[in-house]
């Protein structure tokens, strides 16, 4: 009796030992899930400056936690292709639809059905949601009204290959995002053969070509140069500098018979395989309410996508100027090899 009473003592030992471990381990397990369940990690294309207001007023809305990461859209672009078996981040926000485009046509970006897409215009987002375009910057020509007129201005991007126009405009180094996507979608209308003929016009032309917008903005201003193009909220930056703001602006392109002013987007698109797709959707839809736009409206001096969002009183509403109609969806089948035929062209770095 004392041999079964003994034997029966270190089972029963064992069981709450066992029963021990396991009530801590499902404790843990609970506790991770808990953490996991408020995360979220995102990959930007986007100043930090931008973007951080944002994450914090999410992050005490909701209480879930963002890991923010950023660099170059482009860059971010290949690490989501790369890591498509095993994904390490929930969401892209990148400076230009075109990339965003071309991951979905890689497979990397997961479809969005949620109803806060619905309010965006069809040309500003992807046809299965999975990306969708939060803020507008439209493509315009900045100049010096010391040096040119209104009247003597371009009136279309393809004038820029007028040789009557030979060293008075500014434009970015070839790698330029905004450069690479402007060219894609004018390919995307006009086809290879005459888009290379106006990069030829234009580099014939002997532009300055300068490192990024910021450069080319100062340098208008300052009188190096008497016209840039550049993405039109830098012309809003212009304006607000204490000097050399003396600043005017043309959209292009706004003939009845021309394409109308391209106009990219800054976006955010949803990652296919998001360890926290929930927390994903759930930011993707604070994005698109009306207070954030107009919070990202006046933070970065770019133009709503939504027209009746509140903007800078110098800033043109999106509906106020002809914007070209092909959606920017088309852009991801010609972005990638974009800069081949850029180069094919002779506009290098």
């Amino acid at each position: 009796m004392k041999k079964i009473f003994s034997i029966f003592m270190v089972l029963l030992t064992s069981i709450s030992l066992l029963a021990g471990c396991t009530n801590e381990s499902v404790e843990e397990k609970e506790q991770s899930n808990n953490e996991q369940s408020q995360k979220l990690v995102i990959y930007s294309g986007r100043k930090e400056q931008f973007v951080l207001p944002l994450i914090e007023k999410f992050e005490q809305e909701t209480g879930i936690k963002v890991e923010l990461l950023s660099g170059k859209s482009s860059q971010y672009a290949q690490k989501i292709i790369e890591e498509k078996n095993n994904p390490q981040a929930d969401l892209l926000i990148a400076n230009d639809a075109g990339v965003m485009e071309y991951l979905r046509l890689q497979g990397v970006l997961a479809p969005n059905d949620s109803k806060e897409l619905e309010k965006i215009p069809a040309n500003f987002k992807s046809e299965d949601g999975s990306w969708v375009g939060v803020s507008a910057r439209s493509r315009v020509l900045m100049y010096n009204k010391d040096l040119i007129s209104e009247e003597e201005m371009p009136k279309s991007i393809l004038d820029l290959a007028d040789p009557k126009y030979k060293g008075q405009f500014a434009i970015t180094k070839a790698s330029s995002e905004a450069m690479v996507s402007h060219i894609a979608a004018i390919r995307s209308i006009y086809g290879d053969d005459k888009t290379i003929e106006f990069i030829k016009g234009m580099l014939a032309n002997e532009p300055l070509i300068l490192e990024g917008h910021t450069d080319i903005r100062k340098a208008v201003g300052a009188g190096e140069v008497k016209f840039g193009l550049v993405n039109n909220y830098y012309f809003h930056l212009q304006l607000e500098e204490e000097k050399d703001n003396n600043v005017g602006v043309i959209y292009p392109d706004q003939g009845e018979n021309e394409m109308g002013t391209f106009v990219n987007v800054a976006g955010v698109a949803l990652i296919k395989g998001a360890p926290n797709e929930e927390n994903a959707k759930k930011f993707i839809e604070f994005l698109l309410r009306d207070e954030q736009q107009e919070m990202f409206a006046f933070d970065s001096k770019e133009t709503p996508v939504l027209p009746h969002i509140k903007t800078l009183d110098y800033a043109k509403k999106i509906n106020e100027y002809k914007v070209m109609e092909k959606p920017l969806s088309n852009l991801g089948s010609v972005w990638e090899d974009t800069l081949n035929l850029m180069e094919k062209a002779g506009y290098v770095d």
